[in-house]
Order: C-alpha cells, then structure tokens, then sequence
C-alpha cells in the first residue's frame, strides 16, 4: 500500500511541475504578444492613423455594439482588436438587447502569439504576421498612384 501511496505522490507532484512549466510558458508567449501590441501601436501613432472607437460584431449578424474602447481594429472583419495601450481585445459580442441600447463592455484578453489557433484551416496566423499585413494594408491605402501619402478615408476603423 505504501508503494501506491508513494506512486500517487509522485505522480501529483510531477502533474505540478508539469503545470507550472505550461503556465511560466504561457506567460512567457503572452509577454512577447504584448510586447508585438505595444510596437504595433507605436507605429500606428507614428505614421499618424488616429484610433477610433471599436464595435464588438455580434455573432451571426451585422449589427454591433459600442465598446467604449479607443484603438485599432487587427482584422477585416473586426472580430479583434487592440486599444491605444496595447491591450488586446476579442471584440464579438452575443445578441442582448440591453447591449444595443447600452453597449459592451469588453475586458481585455492575454494576447496569443498565434491568432485563431483551433480554428478552421487558413484562418490561425502568428500575431507578428496579421500586424504587419494590417501595416501593410495601412500603408497601401495611405500610397495614391502618384506616390504621395494621404489620410485613409476612415482612420481606426479597418
């Protein structure tokens, strides 16, 4: 019986320092995500893209609700987005009509390192790589055939 006992106690304590490497990993990835969000802003605010107010989607239709936060949409299709401290934000919402007469309130995530991951192929793409095609977009929409630069039509809202 004390070997059972003794076998269970191990096994407890490696489950424990299994879930501690997993959690120290987990806040390592969402530090450098940050540190991705933080950069992405500065260089919004550098090329002057004013930030606008964000809407959260609601899921299966085309209506959206008033967040209160100021910031950047990351995709087209609004589903996600970042305010002017860097805090990341999983912008859909459910139906509620307390929430189309008064809004959201959307806390902010820890931000992954991969975006969509788990989801239908295609659709999963590391941070860095939809923040610097969301630059990209910026850029292009900024770049007139003659080469001179202008404002985008609606700044912060794609």
């Amino acid at each position: 019986m004390d070997d059972q006992a003794s076998w269970r106690e191990r096994r407890r304590e490696a489950s424990a320092v299994q879930a501690a490497a997993l959690e120290r990993r987990k806040a390592a990835e969402t530090e450098q995500a940050r540190a991705q969000l933080v950069e992405f802003v500065q260089k919004m605010k550098e090329k002057g893209i004013q930030p606008g107010l964000l809407r959260a989607p609601v899921v299966g239709s085309g209506a959206s609700y008033r967040t209160g936060i100021t910031g950047w949409y990351l995709r087209r299709n609004r589903s996600l987005g970042v305010d002017t401290d860097g805090n990341f934000y999983i912008l859909g919402a459910p139906a509620s009509l307390k929430a189309r007469l008064a809004g959201v309130r959307i806390s902010p995530s820890d931000p992954p390192l991969t975006v969509g991951l788990g989801a239908r192929d295609g659709e999963s793409l590391p941070l860095k790589k939809l923040l610097r095609l969301r630059l990209e977009e910026i850029d292009d929409a900024q770049r007139p055939a003659g080469g001179e630069t202008q404002e985008p039509e609606h700044p912060g809202t794609d």
